[in-house]
């Protein structure tokens, strides 16, 4: 059975005002003095921004309680320095980023100005292990048409320096602004996906291959395709329900792989345009359809991605927790949904994070 780990990137805040708090290197020294040498936490770009990294696990079960654990330590080590956390992709409030120190975050912000500093954004990053770069590869090709789809089941982004966006990602929206971001073609082999990597370091664009940010690549670090769409989610148990659906597409994909089957070869330019609906809809109007690239109800779309991926789902004991877990999210709302239905019994961004810090350890 393929392990599966999870990063996510939680925002700092003032626990009672809900603005963000540069307070990330002050957390992390309180984390690292108390939990030496397992590294869970991690700075991140910028200072309001705290990350933590599961390990890999084949249980689903296992996993989704290593990340309530990890987000309750999280909210412990920064209630220590007066500060919460909370599962927000961006801030609601107005803010203004404070770049983190060290060598690569300082040539990110004078190479990319405006767009680095304003990059304030909280991801979820799913880790699915794989056999080898040949079959990551080949998992890569065979996953780009159903990314859209975690992106929308995930949306908790509605907000930004104090305005709604009207979208449900906007999160993905600035992420897009980063030169190397977004949707991949069909590379064909491993030894290509190099070759692509290599010509992206050749141009100067780019520091390291760690700043490829495609939708899903080869990890650096791991044996595992990672894939990168999902905002932060606000309730643990749809990071877990995202994850779930990441292996389960992930083995679908090796399955067809070995089977001789090719990729579906939607050109880049449709994929775009199925992130950017995804985002904007997230599951309240239409998604552009994985197999047709055709608007299709959200809840016809997320079924229908639970159909694709059934066998695999059901190999390694997951399909009714994804099949229930998904109609739970349609019901309840994704993050995005339940932020805005916060702010209209509110009436107050502040309010909506407060409670937002609630719902992150629940």
């Amino acid at each position: 059975m393929r392990t599966v780990g999870v990063e996510e990137e939680l925002l700092l805040v003032g626990p009672e005002t809900g603005e963000p708090q540069a307070r990330s290197a002050a957390v992390l020294a309180r984390a690292s003095h108390e939990d030496a040498g397992q590294e869970v936490f991690e700075k991140e770009l910028h200072e309001q921004m705290l990350e933590f990294a599961t390990h890999p696990q084949s249980e689903m079960s296992a996993l989704g309680a290593e990340i309530v654990r990890c987000r309750k330590e999280a909210a412990r080590h920064a209630g220590e320095i007066g500060c919460a956390v909370a599962a927000l992709a961006t801030s609601p409030l107005p803010v203004s980023p404070s770049v983190g120190a060290g060598r690569r975050y300082r040539w990110m912000a004078e190479e990319y100005g405006i767009a680095t500093h304003e990059q304030l954004v909280c991801g979820c990053h799913v880790h699915v292990s794989v056999e080898s770069d040949e079959e990551g590869v080949a998992v890569v090709d065979r996953v780009r048409p159903w990314l859209a789809v975690l992106a929308a089941l995930s949306a908790n982004s509605p907000f930004w320096q104090g305005k709604d966006t009207s979208y449900n990602s906007y999160r993905s929206r600035v992420w897009q602004r980063w030169p190397s971001a977004g949707p991949t073609e069909v590379f064909g082999s491993a030894a290509q996906y190099d070759r692509r990597v290599a010509d992206m370091l050749a141009t100067g664009t780019i520091l390291d291959d760690g700043m490829v940010y495609f939708d899903a690549r080869l990890s650096r670090r791991y044996p595992t395709v990672e894939i990168r769409v999902a905002d932060v989610c606000l309730h643990a148990s749809t990071a877990v329900l995202v994850a779930t659906l990441a292996r389960g597409l992930v083995e679908t994909a090796a399955r067809e792989w070995r089977a001789g089957r090719e990729p579906v070869d939607h050109s880049v330019s449709l994929l775009r345009l199925a992130d950017w609906r995804a985002a904007r809809s997230g599951l309240t109007g239409e998604l552009l359809h994985p197999a047709t690239m055709r608007p299709a109800p959200a809840a016809e779309v997320v079924r229908d991605l639970v159909d694709h991926t059934a066998e695999a789902l059901a190999d390694c004991g997951d399909l009714y927790r994804a099949r229930e877990g998904c109609a739970e999210l349609l019901r309840r709302g994704n993050g995005a949904q339940v932020q805005r239905g916060l702010l209209r019994r509110t009436e107050s961004l502040r309010d909506v994070v407060v409670e937002c810090v609630r719902h992150t350890q629940e």
